[in-house]
């Protein structure tokens, strides 16, 4: 069936919010976006009203007497009320990284805290452990995600120390409370950084003109400003610019961002975990953290890792041998060794040497809003949907777009999305999905539908020319919808299930899949179109070797995300409450170990905001790519390949829609008929098939 094809033009009229809502009201579906609070004293009054209405809901669900006590009047119905706090609460996130206003920012970064707070006491509250408690002891005759909601509410209360004397649940809420305070200001702290650095046109031979020559870069007659803390800017000028200082003040500026705020304030957040883990009876905070999760325990986590490691050594020999054969035919130093800011340098340029690839030149290609249509219409066809633009009612910037997401066969509104694709002062710097409204079937009988945001930094429109990404954004967008289309075609009945609400070593797996299509010729050839001249496709040799090349310098990518893995569960498992070791100096000495020497009195871990949000997770990054790897393999061998509609709609139906209604390892298997290989990962790293699964 065809769609209509989304298409971002200020020539094309926009749908009004008020269409989908009448369309989705046929459907039985809300469909709805947030008011958006513009003063500070209106943020806290309503999380006040809010927290009092959850309040009062609570106390209906303590006050029924035993007898009286169901799986549907408790279980199901604290499902209702702490859904209200959690769309607030999400709402306050995304602005707290995305508002222009910093009194916005700041406001909502203190209701947070507070709505954090009470959210702690949740699950100490005695009367309602107790009617939680009443519904399993009374074993309902429960299947699916019913069984699943009650198993894991009470797992929550448990987790959280409701077997233990009062005074230490006491205690442990407490420290939940300040750790959640901490968190925060972490976060806050990364978002607010901000380092201008300038250097003269000499400095920056080999980096783009058409980088160069950007208003906000060019800031004088032969002076440039780089953000080290705009994720964009660094990449840009870290793989293109030939001299080694200045890569080398550029990566010292990056591992210091945050330094002084975050190094003392992790130190706290990390012996204060694992004080609770403690205190809950855990080894570490890490064994604590992945009990639910499917690897189950840390000497899992860092066995898997520790695999990955060893069997990448060759490669990353072999990688670091050429990098420094590169560096010394350039530098006429036969000593010549690879820095930490040496890598993507030379990675980039073995690819432009060894396959031909000008990634720079490659932008051309990937004009942005070009790359959202293409990419709209691949999986408008993959999934069967229909992707329209639609006007928001209200703007927090003014390049801000939203789109409606339906099914295309029943023209069934399914959510919304909005686009935030440029940077900002203020903004969160990095590639984020931001859920906002989730998922859930509400007690009138009718679906809320998720709205989510898509926060992104791409490289912002110029004077000379449109917004252009590299095919390594290109892939980051493809990424990030995966995690939006995980949002927004749950059918989870429950909100704790809905969309990527997953183990967190399977959030990652939907949007690793949608990876694929970022490489497949097939699928640039209908998007991948030079924005001078649209009848210009990429070569087919060009792609060819675009698609070689993602081998070149792999090696050394994932001893680097193995660091990242291996330092956060590290910190998490040897970090001890009042007894270190330092997190800078265990951070710096890992990531020097399994990928190389970081620059003294460096604190690359004050800026790694994952480890407030993947604490003891960030392994799932890889965890998830090995799943994602072998469930590609499907559409590979399927007649269509990555265009192939019927896989699609199993990929839609068997692991997008239930979220986390099923258990992950279910998913899979239903998937893929089998039970999940490795070896299809281990393939793409070029890891022989004999290490172990």
């Amino acid at each position: 069936m065809s769609t209509t094809p989304f298409i971002i033009s200020a020539n094309q009229p926009k749908l009004a919010l008020s269409e989908i809502q009448r369309k989705a009201e046929k459907f039985n579906v809300i469909i709805k976006v947030p008011e958006f609070e513009q003063k500070p004293e209106d943020i806290f009054l309503l999380v006040t009203n809010t927290i009092n209405n959850a309040n009062t809901g609570l106390e209906i669900i303590c006050k029924r007497v035993t007898n009286e006590i169901t799986f549907e009047n408790t279980v199901q119905e604290l499902d209702h009320v702490l859904y209200e706090p959690k769309v607030v609460a999400n709402k306050l996130f995304l602005m707290k990284e995305t508002s222009k206003i910093p009194q916005i920012r700041q406001a909502a970064t203190d209701a947070i805290k507070l709505l954090q707070d009470w959210f702690v006491t949740i699950d100490y509250k005695e009367d309602l452990y107790k009617a939680v408690k009443a519904v399993v002891d009374s074993k309902p005759k429960l299947a699916g995600e019913d069984a699943k909601l009650l198993e894991e509410t009470y797992r929550d209360f448990l987790r959280a120390g409701m077997h233990l004397p009062q005074k230490e649940r006491s205690e442990i809420e407490q420290l939940r409370k300040d750790l959640a305070k901490l968190c925060t200001d972490f976060d806050s702290n990364i978002s607010s950084e901000k380092c201008p650095i300038t250097f003269s046109k000499e400095e920056l031979i080999g980096v783009p003109e058409s980088f160069l020559n950007q208003e906000d870069i060019k800031t004088g007659k032969d002076e440039y400003t780089i953000y080290a803390n705009i994720t964009w800017h660094f990449t840009v000028i870290m793989e293109n610019a030939k001299n080694e200082e200045t890569r080398k003040r550029l990566q010292i500026a990056r591992f210091n961002l945050a330094k002084e705020k975050n190094a003392m304030l992790l130190q706290k957040i990390v012996e204060l975990r694992d004080l609770i883990a403690t205190k809950l009876g855990y080894k570490s905070w890490a064994d604590y953290v992945i009990e639910p999760y499917m690897a189950k325990t840390s000497s899992a986590a860092i066995k898997f890792l520790q695999d990955l490691k060893e069997g990448l050594q060759p490669g990353f020999d072999r990688e670091l041998a050429a990098f420094r054969e590169l560096k010394a035919s350039e530098t006429g130093n036969t000593n010549a060794t690879i820095n930490i800011w040496d890598w993507r340098y030379y990675s980039n340029k073995l690819k432009q040497d060894k396959y031909k690839i000008d990634t720079e030149a490659l932008r051309a290609y990937f004009q942005c809003d070009q790359v959202l249509n293409g990419m709209f219409r691949i999986f408008e066809k993959v999934f069967n949907l229909k992707i329209q633009e639609i006007e928001p009612p209200w703007k927090w910037s003014d390049d801000l777009r939203l789109c409606a997401i339906s099914d295309a066969t029943s023209e069934k509104p399914l959510g919304l999305m909005y686009l935030d694709l440029y940077p900002r002062d203020g903004k969160y710097n990095h590639f984020a999905q931001f859920s906002i409204i989730e998922g859930k079937l509400m007690p009138s009988g009718y679906y809320q539908r998720p709205t989510v945001a898509l926060v992104c930094n791409f490289p912002p429109h110029s004077a000379e020319h449109p917004s252009l990404l590299s095919h390594q954004e290109v892939v980051t967008l493809f990424h990030e919808f995966g995690h939006a289309l995980h949002s927004i075609l749950t059918t989870a009945r429950y909100s704790r299930f809905s969309g990527t609400s997953v183990a967190r070593d399977f959030v990652e797996v939907p949007s690793q899949v949608l990876e694929n299509w970022a490489w497949d010729k097939s699928v640039l050839d209908t998007f991948a179109r030079d924005y001078r001249d649209p009848s210009k496709k990429i070569p087919a040799e060009v792609l060819d070797q675009l698609k070689k090349s993602k081998q070149c310098g792999i090696a050394t990518f994932y001893r680097r995300q193995l660091a990242f893995g291996l330092l956060d569960l590290n910190l998490h498992t040897q970090v001890k409450y009042a007894k270190g070791p330092d997190c800078v100096d265990l951070s710096n000495r890992i990531i020097s170990e399994t990928f190389l020497p970081v620059p003294p009195s460096t604190a690359f871990v004050a800026y790694f905001g994952h480890l407030t949000g993947y604490d003891a997770g960030y392994y799932g990054y890889a965890w998830a790519e090995a799943l994602a790897a072998d469930l590609a393999t499907v559409f590979e061998n399927s007649r269509e390949g990555f265009m192939d509609t019927n896989t699609g709609s199993k990929l839609r139906n068997l692991i997008f829609a239930p979220g986390g209604s099923v258990d992950p390892n279910q998913l899979v298997e239903n998937f893929l008929g089998r039970k999940p290989s490795q070896k299809p990962f281990l393939k793409t790293l070029g890891i022989e098939s004999d290490l172990k699964k």
